[in-house]
């Protein structure tokens, strides 16, 4: 039941939470976070960043899709999450295959996510806690609060530090992970097909701004 929960709020919230991502502002800021931030520091700036510009009326819908998808950018370690996403086929890519396969992914998520920002009702993210994780990666968890007893949903981001800034590398909805929801998703097309099928299937996909299930 839980997991049949968290993947029903995984699309609900695919609405306006572009990669929760998500994955809140740097007021209108789209800089990299500094290094001397804490991982949650790094998750306050991020739901502030993108819910400033949730809030702004007089901004289009494209626009703001747009703002929202510099700021997760600066946010978001791609390539990790992407070897996270491909799991054992990673390691079989060769380098034009990966930078092809990150730059898909990152227009899928901004695909998948980021379709409907008109639907924001005035959330509000929590942050209720954080914990120190295995090989130094961290996570911070959150709960975006709705309004008129919507039910409140949590969320927990995972951080592991690269250059050392801390970025998201994975989104956990109502304990649903976004890298393993994907990771599911990519292995049963690229066992009928390989990496060039699933390049293809994105790119198409992608093109027609669809989500991958749709």
């Amino acid at each position: 039941m839980k997991s049949m929960r968290g993947w029903g709020v995984l699309q609900e919230v695919r609405s306006w939470f572009v990669v929760a991502l998500a994955f809140g502002l740097v007021a209108a800021s789209t800089r990299v976070a500094p290094a001397a931030d804490t991982p949650p520091q790094v998750v306050r700036k991020l739901t502030d960043a993108v819910i400033a510009v949730l809030q702004e009326k007089s901004m289009s819908a494209d626009a703001k899709r747009d703002k929202i998808r510099n700021i997760v950018v600066d946010y978001i370690d791609f390539p990790t999450m992407s070897r996270l996403v491909l799991a054992r086929n990673w390691s079989g890519l060769n380098e034009g295959q990966k930078k092809s396969f990150i730059e898909e992914f990152k227009q899928h998520l901004s695909v998948t996510y980021g379709k409907n920002v008109e639907s924001y009702n005035n959330e509000k993210v929590q942050i209720t806690g954080d914990r120190d994780e295995s090989r130094g990666d961290w996570t911070v968890q959150t709960k975006i609060l709705r309004p008129e007893g919507g039910g409140d949903i949590l969320v927990d981001y995972r951080l592991r530090q690269v250059s050392g800034e801390w970025k998201v590398i994975d989104l956990v909805i109502e304990r649903v992970s976004l890298v393993s929801n994907f990771r599911s998703q990519f292995q049963d097309v690229m066992a009928n097909g390989g990496i060039d099928r699933l390049l293809k299937l994105l790119h198409e996909k992608n093109a027609a701004g669809q989500p991958l299930k749709s």
